[in-house]
Parts: structure tokens; sequence; C-alpha cells
């Protein structure tokens, strides 16, 4: 089918050079990329040609997505679809898909998980939406995911968004953990064999991961994390994550710790912080702050997807 992508970032860009092998047709827009098929949203609805048209929006959460929502509910017409693989807050994709609902169009949040490994691994998609919607759409879904599971219709509009949120703060938890650990066994004073120690957890043990085999990489790559600074932003999905806890009364001391640590490194710099920093370059490509550079930018919100 023929998708619009809005969008040709670090995910964006991955996502739709994945359709494209799958035997999709993108049309992709992005101001500010060179790979981009048309100059204007005007010009990438024009370009979708017949309905129902699916236009796909993996641009930053916040002002960003709300203004290219905005003008795809001005441009497209009934029975079209609308769908936002960013983070953004779920509440803001419930007023979203009720503003889009408004004008006959329909939208789907769609958490989405993957990293820069999507394109090779496939990614995890969480939907929320009508089902009539979810099955316009499920030719891509189906091009994105891994080949066995990787995908969930979680419910009505803005569960998707919701499910990927606590996804995040889940994997706050996970990522603080491992980075504690490490740093626990560098700093044991035992002359471990540390990365051999990390490297025997990927088989057989009860906490092998993804996110585990992804630090003992980083760990090759920097022995002992040099020229990593021990700083960890939080993108918002994990502070969210508290937030709805707190007003669920539903405990999440792990998650909570994990958000207040990444609070505390923003001011100092820590061993288990590196790894964490470490992490997050692996697994979504952001960016390593050396030592000697300033965090100014890293804002709490408006990471596209990780």
């Amino acid at each position: 089918m023929k998708v619009g992508m809005i969008g040709l970032g670090k995910m964006g860009g991955n996502m739709a050079t994945r359709l494209r092998r799958k035997g999709h047709e993108v049309v992709g827009f992005d101001p500010h990329n060179d790979a981009a098929d048309v100059s204007s949203l005007p010009e990438l609805v024009e370009r979708l040609g017949d309905q129902p048209r699916v236009a796909w929006a993996m641009v930053p959460a916040g002002d960003p997505t709300e203004s290219v929502i905005a003008e795809l509910g001005d441009l497209l017409a009934t029975g079209d679809v609308v769908v936002d693989g960013g983070n953004s807050n779920w509440r803001d994709s419930v007023r979203r898909g009720e503003a889009l609902a408004a004008k006959g169009l329909g939208f789907l949040d769609c958490g989405t998980s993957g990293g820069v490994w999507g394109l090779t691994e496939g990614y995890c998609l969480m939907v929320g939406g009508d089902a009539e919607h979810v099955a316009v759409a499920q030719p891509l879904f189906d091009a994105l995911r891994p080949d066995d599971g990787g995908f969930v219709h979680a419910g009505s509009v803005g569960t998707g968004h919701f499910t990927k949120m606590v996804h995040n703060g889940i994997e706050y938890g996970l990522m603080q953990s491992y980075a504690e650990g490490y740093e626990l066994l560098s700093r044991s004073g035992l002359d471990i064999d540390v990365v051999g120690a990390l490297g025997a957890w990927r088989t057989g043990s009860v906490v092998r991961s993804w996110l585990l085999d992804l630090l003992v990489k980083a760990l090759e790559a920097a022995p002992d994390l040099e020229g990593i600074r021990g700083y960890g932003s939080d993108s918002g999905e994990g502070r969210w994550t508290v937030q709805e806890a707190v007003e669920r009364g539903v405990a999440t001391p792990a998650i909570s710790a994990a958000l207040h640590a990444r609070f505390v490194s923003q001011h100092d710099d820590s061993v288990a912080m590196k790894a964490v920093a470490a992490l997050r370059q692996q697994f979504g490509g952001h960016a390593i702050l050396a030592e000697t550079e300033e965090a100014e930018g890293d804002q709490p919100v408006g990471e596209v997807a990780s």
C-alpha cells in the first residue's frame, strides 16, 4: 500500500526504508532531510492518491506533533487515517483522536519501540484506535513488526501511547538495575573481569536480555566507558509513568527510583549513568555527551521514539 511518512530521522527514516523493502510505497516528508520526496504536507497528501489515505507522523512529541496532526486534519478527507508513532502523551492522543473523529478521520496512536535496530530486527508496535482504522493500516504494521509477535491492538485511542509509556518506564528501571550492577562490579576492588561477567549473564542467566547484550556491546566498544558523560536525560515517558501511577495509587518504586537517579545525574556525574548513557546510545542512537560537553538542549520531552 501507499503511506505518507512525516519525519525521516533516526526512527522515521529507518521505518520508511523497512516499509519500502517490504514492497510498500512511501512518500516521505521532512523539511530537514534531503531524503524527502515532497516539500510540503499538501504535496504529500496529493501524492497519496486514492482513499483511504494513511499519513504516519514520526516527529518529536509536543508542538511538532500537534502542528503536523492539525494540518493533516485540514488536508485529509473522511475515511483517511492519521498514525502518530512518536512518544506523545496519551492524554494528548485522546484529545487529538476526538478532534480528528469530528472531521470524519481515523486516528491511531502507535507506541513504537525498536530504536536504530528496528530496521533489521523489526519494531514493537502498541496501537490504540478503532478496529476499522487499525485494519486500514494493518499491512504497514505487519511490515514493520518482527516476523513473530511485536504487535498489539491495545484498545481505544490513547491506549497505544499509554502502553508505550509504561514500556518506557520499565525500560528506565531495567537500565538502572544493569547500570548499578555494572558500577558495583567495576568498583568491587576484586579485579573482576566485568565485561566477562556481564557476558556470561547473556546465556542461561535469568537476567539475560537484549539490554544486557547492548551493555556488553557498549563496554566492548569503550572499556570503562571512557569519554561518556554520566548524564541521563529523561525524555518524558518515565516521568509520565510515575505521575500516572501516583494518580492511580499504584506503587512503582523501581521506576520512580530510576527516574530520580536520572534527575540526580543531571547535576552529578556518575559511573552508573555512564552505563545508562551508553545503553541509550546503543538502542536508540541517542547522543553521548563527552565529559567536557554541555548538556544544554537535552529536553524532558521531544524524542521521537525508542
